[in-house]
């Protein structure tokens, strides 16, 4: 027990001075609180003094708050007024209970000129890929402003709208599209005109919903609640009128339709105009090829400035590669080949035919030429398109020992010069660099011979069309064949010469110096009355005296004249001497 008593007393004993150590720290950490409060108490006017300086920084930034969120609320207040009334509107339009009519309005896929429209919607992009908007040019990169359509520029969508109008129709038709135009047709079926010596073709013009449909022939204009006006009538849409050319041009209806339902259904889509023309009849003949196409043509489409859809009646592949730097200029896209083409093709302006003047000749008329276009312009607009760097003749002086060059169009079946080498020698020896060509062999490679020279000679005949590449200021001498060719010779060769500001010259071949003498006799009416061939037709005109060939008289007397004469501005006047009979021959002189 005592041993008990002992251990617990030792024990209480251990655990008092436990008690004791555990107190000690008790008090050491009282004393740290008592100087954490006495420091305290000294930083405290310091912290006191900081909020004082922070209280007006809390209260800007208060008042800031209170801005941005008065900001946002007015914002949402207005966004919701804006949501309200296009709901009303979306809800007037989708409303089957109201009467109120509906404003028709155009294609929202067309009106303006060379525009990608598959670029406009993901949608109309994979259905147009392959369609003919790839033949646009560059002009897509060009300021809007540029890409106007020359017509219907009515019906382009607003600026800023394009994305809009394409993505929303009910948007488009309640706020920002236009009605479509009227539609309307004019034919120009005169036919017979001041100064015009024979049949002018028809010429159509149609505006409004127009459809083009190759596989039928046809093109209609759709013409909504315009009963009374419909129109209907086939043409052959080539630029010159006679009986010998029905078999020979393809012919085109132009009809009416009431309603888009009864028009064929479009699949092509064109922001710019069409012509339609057929390259039949005569072509072939580089006269014909230029008298009923290419000048046509330009008068035609030039004022579209390559912005417009050319469709080829009598479609001839060879044809539109030999004229390929032509078509190219007038169009920016690829030509379609009316006879093969299978789409239906809507536009808002086609053309059916082509507005001409007289042969080789452009005049002035307030509505088939109103922008004034002459042959100057047309001649200036071939060389461009050829690349002919020579706008001007030699003048004689600039360059020491050079001489103006002559080109002399020799010919193959008929009309034949059949003392040419002696004609180019006395050329020479008149003070010509002399050249010898037939006109062939492509039309860029003699239209760049014709215009390195300074004067064009050859017989009456299709050659003489190349005057055209001649520099302006040069010489033509044309020589007429026996058989009263004048009036052919001067409406031809004579009036367009003039017109392209050229020189011109006849010589007039006499009765022996034809081979006509060698196959009639002078009694026959060939010689005796020309006038009579002629009143037989074009066929017995070409049979007897288109056939004959010459052979000039280079003994004959001469009628005064020189080889080459100067103003005081030393420019070339004439450059031809030569020898005919005062009854058969103009005087150069007085023609420079």
């Amino acid at each position: 027990m005592a041993f008990v008593a002992q251990q617990h007393g030792g024990g209480r004993a251990v655990a008092m001075k436990a008690a004791a150590r555990e107190r000690k720290p008790r008090h050491s950490n009282g004393r740290a609180a008592a100087a954490a409060a006495k420091n305290l108490s000294k930083v405290e006017p310091g912290r006191h003094l900081a909020v004082v300086r922070l209280f007006p920084a809390c209260l800007l930034a208060l008042l800031i708050c209170l801005c941005v969120v008065k900001f946002f609320s007015s914002l949402s207040s207005q966004s919701q007024r804006i949501g309200a009334r296009s709901r009303m509107v979306i809800s007037w339009e989708g409303s089957a209970s109201t009467n109120v009519p509906r404003i028709p309005v155009a294609p929202l896929i067309m009106g303006r000129v060379d525009e990608d429209i598959s670029t406009r919607s993901p949608e109309l992009g994979s259905v147009l890929k392959n369609e003919n908007f790839k033949n646009g040019t560059d002009s897509e990169n060009k300021s809007r402003s540029e890409r106007q359509a020359a017509i219907s520029t009515e019906n382009d969508p607003p600026p800023g709208k394009e994305e809009s109008l394409t993505k929303s129709p009910q948007t488009a038709v309640s706020e920002s599209e236009a009605p479509k135009p009227r539609s309307k047709i004019s034919c120009d079926d005169k036919s017979k005109d001041e100064g015009f010596p024979y049949a002018r073709p028809i010429v159509c013009h149609m505006s409004g919903d127009v459809r083009v449909s190759p596989a039928t022939s046809s093109v209609t204009l759709t013409m909504p609640s315009q009963h009374g006006e419909a129109a209907a009538r086939r043409i052959r849409p080539y630029a010159r009128r006679d009986d010998f050319l029905l078999p020979l041009v393809r012919e085109v209806a132009i009809t009416s339709a009431a309603s888009e339902r009864d028009a064929p259904s479009c699949n092509v889509s064109h922001g710019v105009p069409a012509v339609i023309f057929s390259i039949g009849g005569y072509t072939g003949n580089f006269f014909h090829d230029m008298a009923d196409v290419l000048v046509p043509l330009y008068l035609t489409t030039f004022h579209f400035k390559g912005k417009v859809q050319l469709f080829v009646a009598n479609y001839k592949q060879w044809w539109i590669q030999k004229y390929k730097p032509v078509l190219r200029r007038l169009s920016h896209r690829a030509v379609v080949d009316f006879d093969s083409d299978g789409d239906v093709h809507c536009f808002d302006h086609v053309i059916v035919g082509l507005v001409r003047d007289r042969d080789l000749i452009l005049g002035q008329h307030p509505t088939r030429n109103p922008k004034g276009y002459t042959m100057v312009d047309f001649t200036r607009f071939l060389r461009h398109a050829y690349g002919l760097r020579r706008d001007k003749p030699m003048v004689l002086g600039e360059t020491s020992g050079k001489k103006p060059r002559m080109l002399i169009i020799s010919r193959r079946r008929t009309r034949k010069l059949l003392n040419l080498r002696q004609v180019a020698a006395m050329a020479r020896e008149l003070g010509f660099e002399v050249v010898v060509s037939e006109a062939g062999g492509g039309v860029k490679r003699f239209a760049s011979a014709v215009n390195s020279c300074d004067v064009l000679v050859g017989v009456h005949g299709a050659g003489l069309t190349n005057q055209a590449f001649l520099p302006r200021g040069g010489v033509v001498v044309q020589i007429v064949p026996w058989g009263r060719m004048e009036w052919m010779a001067t409406n031809f060769y004579g009036a367009p010469a003039a017109a392209m500001e050229l020189r011109y010259v006849e010589y007039h071949v006499a009765a022996e110096e034809s081979s006509l003498a060698r196959r009639y006799p002078r009694e026959h009416a060939v010689f005796s009355d020309p006038m009579a061939i002629h009143g037989q037709g074009w066929k017995a005109l070409a049979d007897i005296v288109m056939t004959q060939d010459v052979k000039l008289n280079l003994r004959r007397e001469r009628v005064p004249g020189s080889v080459v004469q100067f103003t005081h501005e030393k420019k070339l006047e004439f450059a031809w001497q030569y020898r005919c009979t005062a009854l058969h021959c103009t005087n150069p002189t007085a023609q420079a």
